[in-house]
């Protein structure tokens, strides 16, 4: 009896240091690890926690005494379990400690103070088209020589993320030039490659695998190209899109750039999305210069990023919004502008979720299409329309990322503050 009643204690002490630990985490999971503000604004601040969270933020001061000023520091308390009003003044940035109860420590949270920012958003369809900065490698396989004999010469000496960017010593730039290096080649061929932002060299055997034709194995990508949305320009021209980065089909890895171009484009048709099928915008592309609509300057995981030219910038009309911050976003109506039938227009969604800390920086917000139009045309979201920007209360919020696949009614959407850290 007394060992059953040892057990039961431990049990409940055990029982009790998991719930602290667990409801520990989930405070702490909580605050985010970054919040942005305007400045020279009053700004309501509700992260909507459960428990009693205190904040406290040093901020500079100025103190008049004998007919000059001295510089202090003065610190204001914030509770962060209610809703509260925040005045900021001019930019910088700031470090707010924050204690659960006020007495046990929980993190620092960096506070940025920003000028106001006024984007358009867009919601138009763009046309594509990415080189990569060396050759992409997406993988090894076997050849087949003049002998008959099957050779893998590249297996565990060239991997899948690779980029190829010399070989024997001279640049190449794309696959064509990569072939006619490795067919000039003599035995075995010297790659230079971009590993994880390192450079190492490795000695490939070249098989014959005809009187002019020699091979390694690898496999290679040194360009993609697809349809997207544009989320929004700026006063002078720069754009955001897609939300998300362009990663490679095959290996799943972000797309190292070293130049992109945006082009026109026209949707044709659209395949409506189901449970466990993604949908997708089809349509043309059309690569030619009169075409072109802009320069692709950065791809990220929150997005692309660059230059639109004078044409983009003129078949865009629309006011600017100003940006709404990630905490200011609510539960509840919103709209997602897109062009689907060859007209941009605002349809209805709800925002079902704000992850104000979320480790996926393009899943910030989960939204749910609620406008029938959208519905009819679509089943909701689809391939395409991500970058497609969400406005909540006049001001833009956030982009369209992701599809569900087992529900193509929702999605997740990017933090607009995101988008703009790039």
């Amino acid at each position: 009896m007394e060992a059953y009643r040892k057990f039961l204690w431990k049990l409940l002490i055990c029982s009790v240091a998991f719930t602290c630990f667990y409801g520990y985490r989930c405070i702490y999971n909580a605050i985010p690890d970054e919040i942005n503000l305007v400045a020279g604004s009053e700004q309501e601040l509700n992260l909507n926690l459960p428990f009693s969270v205190k904040g406290e933020i040093e901020v500079p001061a100025v103190m008049a005494a004998g007919g000059r000023e001295e510089q202090l520091k003065e610190t204001v308390h914030i509770n962060l379990s209610d809703s509260c009003k925040v005045v900021t003044g001019d930019s910088g940035n700031y470090q707010m400690s924050c204690s659960l109860l006020g007495v046990l420590h929980l993190k620092d949270v960096n506070i940025n103070v920003i000028e106001e920012t006024k984007l358009m958003p867009v919601g138009t369809p763009i046309g594509i088209y990415m080189k990569t900065a060396g050759v992409m490698v997406i993988g090894t396989g076997e050849v087949k020589g003049m002998d008959g004999m099957s050779y893998e010469p590249a297996y565990n000496l060239v991997k899948s993320g690779d980029y190829i960017e010399k070989v024997n010593g001279e640049t190449i730039y794309n696959k064509k030039e990569l072939v006619e290096k490795v067919n000039q080649t003599d035995g075995e061929a010297v790659l230079t490659l971009r590993r994880d932002g390192e450079h190492i060299a490795v000695k490939v055997k070249c098989i014959k695998t005809s009187g002019s034709e020699q091979k390694m194995g690898i496999w290679v990508r040194d360009n993609t190209q697809g349809i997207g949305t544009v989320t929004y320009l700026d006063e002078n021209g720069g754009f955001g899109a897609l939300g998300h980065g362009i990663n490679d089909v095959d290996t799943g890895e972000l797309m190292e750039l070293e130049d992109g171009t945006l082009y026109k484009t026209q949707v044709k048709s659209v395949m409506k999305g189901s449970a466990g099928s993604p949908g997708a915008l089809e349509g043309v592309i059309y690569y030619n210069e009169d075409a072109e609509r802009g320069i692709i300057e950065k791809n990220t995981e929150c997005g692309i990023f660059g230059q639109a030219n004078e044409i983009l910038m003129n078949e865009i009309q629309g006011d600017y919004l100003p940006i709404g911050l990630k905490q200011e976003i609510k539960k509840g109506k919103a709209h997602i502008r897109c062009t689907i039938n060859g007209t941009t227009e605002d349809y209805e969604v709800e925002i079902l979720e704000v992850r104000l800390n979320n480790s996926a920086v393009n899943k910030g917000i989960v939204l749910k299409v609620t406008d029938e139009r959208l519905l009819s045309l679509t089943g909701g979201i689809v391939q395409g329309m991500s970058g497609s920007p969400i406005i909540q209360e006049g001001k833009i919020v956030g982009a369209v990322t992701h599809v569900f696949v087992q529900d193509a009614t929702k999605g997740y959407g990017i933090f607009l503050e995101n988008m703009l850290e790039y």
